[in-house]
């Protein structure tokens, strides 16, 4: 394999450590301030170092046959676009990018002789038993989701709850934006937004399961009564792996399933009075237009007044709620040119500004 650019946000120490390991053509810090200590540590390596959020999305947007875009939240949607419109194949584990322009996102990818593979545990589940032969025939997509560190919480213990706890993931070692949204159960619900994007199906058609083991990673439901379902344990490399090899499977020593040590599967109805951000996401899907770019852009702005600790934990799907019914978010679709990346920065914009004042409004 050979890599032809490697980017990160801020950690110099590890892209420097990455690129002297892979010999990339480039390295890009998306952080500017941290571009003269990339260039001296690349110095006589033969790795060409850039910065900014610009460069990321031109690396993005080069040679590569396959991207993998893991940038966490709406930054990460501009280099996927990029790599789109060059052609690649995208492995896909920023969900905003389909949440805030799916539409386009896939038109590009197709057109340009591209791809969109999956790499969220769930989205690649369902794309390895979904069957393109067959899918006319499915009646129901099922995302399962673990519930979260708050699962067995009261309404007013999570009313407490503090960041330290709730990036305290029971099952999954993930960032610290994406422990949140697992706690609000927003991850799910972006997650179904993505699943309803990739599959072309609708949001009357995708659900979740709360399956407190995280081993069965999603499920597809055909129509004749046949439910497929894709089962791992739970450890990221399996679909970052799927994504990388397709359409081939590629030989790892791979955690392998013990289904007798495990020996029970649960399953439970996901509370939506505890977990609103699931019906929130459900209703911003089936609204369409602008709707989910408003909620994305809301709830970063709500997630991030967590963690500063401006708000409440149940403050999160109170201000993605409020900005929804504050932005016009059909009218703002109509009166923008399409679902382009420059419609998805000025919804972005709008639904962000609209979300910093209504924290504003809790922290009084």
């Amino acid at each position: 394999v050979e890599v032809s650019a490697l980017t990160a946000g801020k950690n110099v120490e590890r892209l420097v450590e990455q690129a002297l390991r892979w010999r990339p053509k480039l390295a890009v810090i998306e952080d500017e301030t941290k571009y003269d200590e990339l260039r001296a540590r690349l110095a006589g390596s033969g790795v060409e170092a850039a910065a900014g959020s610009g460069a990321v999305a031109d690396a993005a947007a080069g040679d590569a046959q396959w991207v993998m875009s893991a940038i966490v939240g709406f930054a990460g949607l501009a280099p996927t676009m990029a790599a789109a419109k060059a052609g690649a194949v995208i492995g896909l584990a920023n969900k905003e990018s389909l949440v805030c322009a799916g539409p386009s996102l896939l038109r590009t990818a197709k057109f340009a002789g591209g791809a969109v593979i999956p790499v969220d545990s769930e989205h690649s589940a369902i794309f390895q038993v979904l069957d393109p032969m067959n899918a006319q025939h499915v009646s129901r997509l099922i995302l399962t989701a673990s519930g979260g560190p708050f699962r067995g919480w009261t309404m007013e213990q999570m009313a407490h709850a503090t960041p330290e706890q709730a990036v305290a993931h029971p099952k999954w070692d993930m960032g610290v934006k994406i422990s949140i949204d697992s706690a609000t159960m927003m991850n799910k619900g972006l997650e179904m937004i993505e699943a309803a994007y990739l599959f072309a199906m609708p949001a009357e058609r995708v659900d979740v399961l709360v399956h407190p083991q995280s081993i069965i990673h999603s499920l597809v439901e055909y129509a004749d009564g046949s439910t497929l379902a894709q089962l791992g344990a739970p450890d990221m490399r399996t679909p970052i792996a799927c994504a990388f090899a397709w359409p081939d499977r590629l030989p790892w020593p791979a955690p392998k399933l013990d289904l007798a040590s495990i020996g029970q599967l649960t399953f439970e109805e996901p509370d939506l009075r505890r977990f609103p951000a699931l019906k929130i996401a459900k209703e911003a899907l089936a609204a369409g237009g602008a709707a989910p770019a408003v909620m994305n852009a809301a709830n970063e702005v709500a997630v991030a007044a967590f963690l500063d600790r401006k708000i409440g934990f149940l403050d999160i799907a109170t201000t993605v709620a409020e900005t929804l019914e504050r932005v016009d978010a059909q009218g703002l679709a109509a009166a923008t040119d399409g679902d382009t990346l420059e419609t998805a920065r000025h919804t972005d914009s709008i639904a962000r500004r609209v979300a910093n004042d209504v924290v504003s409004g809790l922290t009084r």
